[in-house]
C-alpha cells in the first residue's frame, strides 16, 4: 500500500519535472528530476541497470525532509527517472529518509537500507530538538517498495557503548562470498569524533553488531558520513565523508570533505588498519561519494558534486538543485586511489580536433578548440628544458565578461582551479589549490565539461578536482595563457549524447 505522502511527492515530481527543458539540465549528469537533491544512496545494479537513488526534497531547492529519488541507467551516463521510491510517512522515519545502500536478495528483490529520522523534542520550553537515527530496511521489485515491518532494525541498543544516538547514520551493505552480509555505519563516539561501526546479518534482515571497524580520534574531521568499504586490487579501501576537517598541507580543504583510506581489514576482528590516506577530490565540489562493483568487475564510484558550503549559490528562482559527478573507474596505483572517467563516455566523443607541438608565451586560442560539453586531453611541458615557465592557464566557459581558469604553476607544482569569474553574484568558495606530481614542468590534463560543471583528471587520474559553475551557457572560449615559453599537445572532442 502506498501512503498518501508517497503518492502526493510522486504525483508533483511527474507534474513539475515537465517544466525543466533538456538543456536547462546537465547533458551526462544526473540531477534533481525536480527540487532539492544531494548524496547518492543505494548505488547498485539491479535486473540488468544501474540504480540510483539519492536524497531528495522535491518540493523546493532548498534541503528538507529527505525522500529518496530514483534514477536507473544502462550505461550510467543516461539517465531515466523513476518514481520517488521512499518518503518520510512512517513513526520512525517521519522527520527523514536519510542515505542508504542497495543490494539485491536470494530471490530477487531489491533492499534498501536507509536512515530514519525522528526529530527529539530537548527542552519543552524552547524549540530545541535533535535526530534520532535509526536504520531501516525497505524491500521491492525496483520501483516499489515496502518498509520492512519490524523497523527500526538498528537502534540505540544496537550502538557500542558511549556511541550518539543522534549521529548513527549512511549504512552500506555488501554481499560476502559465502551469502552473507555485511554493513558499515557512520557514527559519533563520546569524543565527539567519528567512527565507522560494522554489522553482520544472515538473511539481510536481522543485523548484529561485530565490531568498530575504524575511529577517528579526532585526526580528520569530526563526524564521519556516508561510508563504503571494498576490496579494490588486492587492498582494502574505506571511503567516507568527515564533517568540519582542519586542512592538513594541501589535503583535505573542503571542511565537510572526502577522506580515503588504504590498508587492511583484519575480518575475523572486523577491524581495518590504515596504511595510506588521502582527498578523494581536490576541486570545490565533492562529497558523499558511493560506489558500485559493475558486472564486468570494475568499481565505479560517483558522488554528490557540490559543497555544503555553496548551496546558496543557485537555490532561487529555478526548478532543481544538485548533480552527482562523472562516474569514475577507481584503481590503486603507488598506494593512492586513482580515478577515471568511465570508458562508457568515449564512445560520445566527436568531431575530434587536436594540435601538437605548439608553442607559445602569451595568451593564445586555437581553432576548433572551443564548448561546454568537451573532453580535452593536454599536456603542457617547457619549451625549453633549461628555463621552465612560471605559469599556465587554461581558461574555459568564457566570453569577454566570464571565465573559470586552471592555472599552473610548474615551480611550486601547484595546480589551481579558480571560477570567481564565472557569473557568481556571492562571496563563495571560488579557488581551490592542489599539490600536483611534475618532472621538469611536465603536467598531463584531461578536462571535461558539462553544462554546469568541470572536472579535472591529472596525471591519469592521480588527482580529480570537481566544480561547479553556471556560466551562461553562450561562454564557450576556451584560451590559453603563459607565462614563459610553453610546448603544448592538445584533443578536444564534443561530447554529443
Amino acid at each position: 500500500m502506498i501512503s498518501h505522502i508517497l503518492r502526493d511527492a510522486r504525483k508533483y515530481e511527474e507534474t513539475m519535472e515537465k517544466q525543466i527543458g533538456k538543456e536547462a539540465r546537465p547533458e551526462f549528469h544526473l540531477s534533481a528530476r525536480i527540487g532539492w537533491m544531494n548524496d547518492p544512496n543505494g548505488f547498485s545494479f539491479y535486473n540488468g541497470k544501474y540504480h540510483m537513488f539519492y536524497q531528495y526534497h522535491p518540493y523546493d531547492c532548498q534541503w528538507g525532509p529527505m525522500h529518496w529519488g530514483h534514477a536507473v541507467s544502462e550505461d550510467l551516463l543516461h539517465w531515466e527517472y523513476l518514481p520517488v521510491a521512499l518518503a518520510p510517512d512512517e513513526l520512525y522515519d517521519m522527520d527523514g529518509c536519510f542515505s542508504g545502500s542497495a543490494i539485491t536478495l536470494p530471490d530477487g528483490r531489491q533492499l534498501l537500507m536507509y536512515t530514519g529520522m525522528v526529530k527529539e523534542r530537548q527542552n519543552v520550553k524552547v524549540a530545541e530538538s535533535r535526530d534520532i537515527q535509526t536504520q531501516c530496511l525497505a524491500v521491492g521489485d525496483g520501483i516499489d517498495f515496502e518498509k520492512y515491518k519490524d523497523n527500526p532494525i538498528l537502534e540505540e541498543k544496537d550502538l557500542p557503548k558511549g556511541s550518539s544516538k543522534y549521529d548513527f547514520r549512511d549504512p552500506k551493505m555488501w554481499q560476502k562470498k559465502d551469502g552473507s552480509y555485511c554493513c558499515v555505519v557512520g557514527s559519533r563516539p563520546e569524543d565527539g569524533s567519528g567512527q565507522i561501526l560494522l554489522y553482520t546479518s544472515t538473511d539481510g534482515f536481522q543485523w548484529n553488531f561485530k565490531s568498530i571497524l575504524i575511529k577517528n580520534n579526532n585526526r580528520f574531521g569530526k563526524m564521519w558520513e556516508c561510508p563504503d568499504f571494498f576490496q579494490l586490487d588486492g587492498k582494502w579501501v574505506l571511503l567516507t565523508s568527515p564533517q568540519d576537517m582542519l586542512p592538513q598541507g594541501f589535503e583535505y580543504h573542503n571542511g565537510n570533505g572526502t577522506l580515503c583510506m588504504i590498508g587492511d581489514f583484519d575480518e575475523k576482528a572486523g577491524t581495518f588498519q590504515e596504511q595510506y590516506n588521502q582527498s578523494i577530490d581536490y576541486g570545490i565540489d565533492f562529497y558523499a561519494p558511493q560506489t558500485v562493483y559493475t558486472p564486468d568487475g570494475r568499481r565505479v564510484m560517483i558522488g554528490w558534486m557540490q559543497n555544503w558550503d555553496t548551496c546558496g549559490q543557485r537555490t532561487r528562482n529555478v526548478l532543481w538543485f544538485g548533480q552527482m559527478s562523472l562516474p569514475r573507474e577507481l584503481s590503486i596505483r603507488n598506494n593512492r586511489l586513482y580515478q577515471l572517467p568511465i570508458r562508457e563516455l568515449e564512445a560520445y566523443r566527436f568531431h575530434k580536433v587536436g594540435y601538437q607541438n605548439i608553442t607559445f608565451s602569451e595568451v593564445i586560442e586555437l581553432e576548433g578548440i572551443k564548448g561546454r560539453r568537451v573532453d580535452i586531453e593536454l599536456t603542457v611541458r617547457p619549451a625549453d628544458e633549461q628555463n621552465i615557465y612560471h605559469k599556465f592557464a587554461f581558461r574555459f566557459a568564457q566570453n569577454e565578461k566570464y571565465q573559470t581558469s586552471l592555472s599552473f604553476r610548474p615551480r611550486e607544482a601547484i595546480l589551481k582551479i579558480d571560477r570567481k569569474h564565472s557569473g557568481s553574484r556571492r562571496a563563495i568558495i571560488h579557488q581551490r589549490r592542489s599539490k600536483v606530481n611534475s618532472e621538469d614542468g611536465k603536467l598531463k590534463l584531461r578536462i571535461i565539461l558539462d553544462r554546469f560543471s568541470v572536472e579535472v583528471f591529472v596525471n591519469d587520474g592521480e588527482q580529480v578536482m570537481s566544480a561547479i559553475l553556471y556560466t551562461e551557457q553562450s561562454a564557450d572560449g576556451i584560451s590559453f595563457f603563459a607565462d614563459g615559453t610553453v610546448n603544448m599537445d592538445i584533443v578536444k572532442y564534443d561530447l554529443i549524447m
